[in-house]
């Protein structure tokens, strides 16, 4: 089981709590990657389309980071594959809304 954390913004589109699980057999096969990750969450809640990565060059939006294992994985490869941790469903997969502004 993978576990993510939403921001609030994403809660409230797709209509969830703080915490979605995803089942391993939800994602492609092989190792978890951010990529596979993410398609089968946008999967499951098809309103978080666009609104994670963009639409054409599946790239991150810019104001959202990824966590895990208290580490920032948002520069890393989406292919890379996520820790252990996140794998197994003990530590989370976190997406956070980052805050800008003056």
């Amino acid at each position: 089981m993978i576990r993510i954390i939403l921001p609030f913004h994403l809660r409230n589109l797709a209509h969830v709590g703080s915490e979605v699980t995803l089942e391993v057999t939800d994602l492609k096969p092989g190792p978890a990657t951010q990529r596979s990750v993410l398609d089968a969450l946008e999967a499951r809640y098809p309103m978080l389309r666009g609104a994670i990565r963009e639409h054409d060059t599946q790239q991150r939006r810019p104001f959202l980071r990824f966590f895990a294992c208290e580490e920032d994985l948002s520069h890393e490869p989406p292919d890379a594959p996520l820790p252990d941790a996140v794998a197994s469903g003990k530590e989370p997969f976190i997406i956070i809304g980052a805050i800008a502004g003056g």
